[in-house]
Protein backbone atom coordinates (compact mmCIF):
# COMPACT_ATOMS: atom_id res chain seq x y z
CA UNK A 1 0.00 0.00 0.00
CA UNK A 2 0.94 3.38 -0.98
CA UNK A 3 1.04 6.35 2.10
CA UNK A 4 -2.09 8.10 1.59
CA UNK A 5 -0.64 11.44 2.95
CA UNK A 6 0.95 12.52 0.11
CA UNK A 7 -2.07 11.96 -2.36
CA UNK A 8 -4.24 13.92 0.05
CA UNK A 9 -1.98 16.57 0.29
CA UNK A 10 -1.50 16.81 -3.36
CA UNK A 11 -5.08 17.01 -3.64
CA UNK A 12 -5.63 19.89 -0.87
CA UNK A 13 -2.65 22.23 -2.79
CA UNK A 14 -4.86 21.57 -5.65
CA UNK A 15 -8.01 23.14 -4.59
CA UNK A 16 -6.27 25.71 -2.51
CA UNK A 17 -4.58 26.97 -5.51
CA UNK A 18 -8.38 26.35 -7.49
CA UNK A 19 -9.49 28.87 -4.47
CA UNK A 20 -7.30 31.45 -5.22
CA UNK A 21 -7.73 31.77 -9.10
CA UNK A 22 -11.48 31.37 -8.16
CA UNK A 23 -10.98 34.39 -5.68
CA UNK A 24 -8.96 36.41 -8.16
CA UNK A 25 -11.44 36.13 -11.12
CA UNK A 26 -14.21 37.41 -8.89
CA UNK A 27 -12.44 40.11 -7.60
CA UNK A 28 -10.71 40.63 -11.02
CA UNK A 29 -6.91 40.88 -11.62
CA UNK A 30 -5.05 43.59 -13.74
CA UNK A 31 -5.79 41.07 -16.89
CA UNK A 32 -9.45 41.28 -16.44
CA UNK A 33 -9.99 44.37 -15.41
CA UNK A 34 -10.74 47.23 -18.52
CA UNK A 35 -7.99 50.13 -18.34
CA UNK A 36 -10.49 53.33 -18.55
CA UNK A 37 -10.27 55.53 -21.78
CA UNK A 38 -8.03 58.54 -21.62
CA UNK A 39 -9.98 61.59 -22.76
CA UNK A 40 -8.60 63.93 -25.61
CA UNK A 41 -9.02 67.61 -24.86
CA UNK A 42 -7.47 68.35 -28.33
CA UNK A 43 -6.74 67.19 -31.60
CA UNK A 44 -3.44 67.95 -32.02
CA UNK A 45 -0.60 65.54 -30.92
CA UNK A 46 1.81 66.22 -28.64
CA UNK A 47 4.97 64.42 -27.69
CA UNK A 48 4.88 63.38 -24.03
CA UNK A 49 7.57 65.67 -22.13
CA UNK A 50 10.48 62.85 -21.49
CA UNK A 51 12.70 62.58 -18.69
CA UNK A 52 15.64 65.09 -18.92
CA UNK A 53 18.99 63.87 -17.30
CA UNK A 54 21.08 66.42 -15.71
CA UNK A 55 25.20 65.99 -17.59
CA UNK A 56 27.18 63.60 -16.04
CA UNK A 57 30.53 63.95 -17.92
CA UNK A 58 33.23 61.00 -17.37
CA UNK A 59 36.07 63.71 -18.25
CA UNK A 60 35.90 67.89 -18.65
CA UNK A 61 35.61 68.48 -22.49
CA UNK A 62 38.30 71.41 -21.75
CA UNK A 63 41.36 70.56 -20.22
CA UNK A 64 42.42 73.94 -18.94
CA UNK A 65 40.15 76.94 -17.92
CA UNK A 66 40.64 79.69 -20.20
CA UNK A 67 42.85 82.58 -19.16
CA UNK A 68 42.43 85.71 -20.29
CA UNK A 69 43.97 86.69 -23.40
CA UNK A 70 44.21 90.32 -22.80
CA UNK A 71 47.32 90.91 -20.50
CA UNK A 72 48.89 93.82 -19.90
CA UNK A 73 52.15 92.11 -21.88
CA UNK A 74 49.43 91.45 -24.51
CA UNK A 75 47.71 95.00 -24.50
CA UNK A 76 51.29 97.15 -24.84
CA UNK A 77 52.75 95.48 -28.13
CA UNK A 78 55.83 98.21 -28.63
CA UNK A 79 56.62 101.59 -28.50
CA UNK A 80 56.47 104.16 -31.88
CA UNK A 81 60.14 104.99 -32.67
CA UNK A 82 59.00 107.06 -35.62
CA UNK A 83 60.23 110.96 -35.71
CA UNK A 84 56.55 112.20 -35.10
CA UNK A 85 56.78 109.73 -32.13
CA UNK A 86 59.84 111.30 -30.79
CA UNK A 87 59.24 115.13 -31.10
CA UNK A 88 55.59 114.06 -28.78
CA UNK A 89 57.94 112.65 -26.37
CA UNK A 90 60.42 115.46 -26.07
CA UNK A 91 58.03 118.40 -26.45
CA UNK A 92 55.24 117.27 -24.90
CA UNK A 93 55.94 114.54 -22.60
CA UNK A 94 53.49 111.97 -24.19
CA UNK A 95 54.39 108.40 -24.99
CA UNK A 96 52.93 106.38 -28.18
CA UNK A 97 52.17 103.15 -28.06
CA UNK A 98 51.07 100.13 -30.88
CA UNK A 99 48.81 98.61 -28.34
CA UNK A 100 46.44 95.55 -29.34
CA UNK A 101 43.12 96.70 -31.47
CA UNK A 102 40.91 94.45 -29.01
CA UNK A 103 42.20 97.10 -25.61
CA UNK A 104 40.12 100.06 -24.41
CA UNK A 105 41.46 103.09 -22.47
CA UNK A 106 41.03 102.08 -19.42
CA UNK A 107 43.02 98.93 -20.07
CA UNK A 108 45.58 100.96 -22.02
CA UNK A 109 46.16 103.10 -18.69
CA UNK A 110 45.92 100.20 -16.65
CA UNK A 111 48.88 97.88 -18.48
CA UNK A 112 50.95 101.43 -18.52
CA UNK A 113 50.70 100.97 -14.96
CA UNK A 114 51.49 97.80 -14.33
CA UNK A 115 54.10 97.83 -16.84
CA UNK A 116 56.20 101.10 -16.08
CA UNK A 117 54.64 102.16 -12.88
CA UNK A 118 53.41 105.76 -14.19
CA UNK A 119 49.71 107.22 -14.09
CA UNK A 120 48.87 107.92 -17.44
CA UNK A 121 46.62 111.30 -17.60
CA UNK A 122 45.06 110.66 -20.76
CA UNK A 123 44.97 108.16 -23.54
CA UNK A 124 44.49 109.23 -26.80
CA UNK A 125 43.29 106.07 -29.28
CA UNK A 126 43.91 105.71 -33.35
CA UNK A 127 43.57 102.81 -35.42
CA UNK A 128 46.00 103.46 -38.19
CA UNK A 129 45.47 102.66 -41.44
CA UNK A 130 47.31 99.42 -41.67
CA UNK A 131 44.93 98.09 -38.59
CA UNK A 132 47.03 98.28 -35.88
Amino acid sequence: MAPPTKATSKKGDLKAQALKVAKAVKAGTSALKKKAKKIRTSVTFHRPKTLKKERNPKYPRISAPPRSKLDHFQILKYPLTTESAMKKIEDHNTLVFIVDIRADKKKIKNAVKKMYDIQAKKVNTLIRPDGT
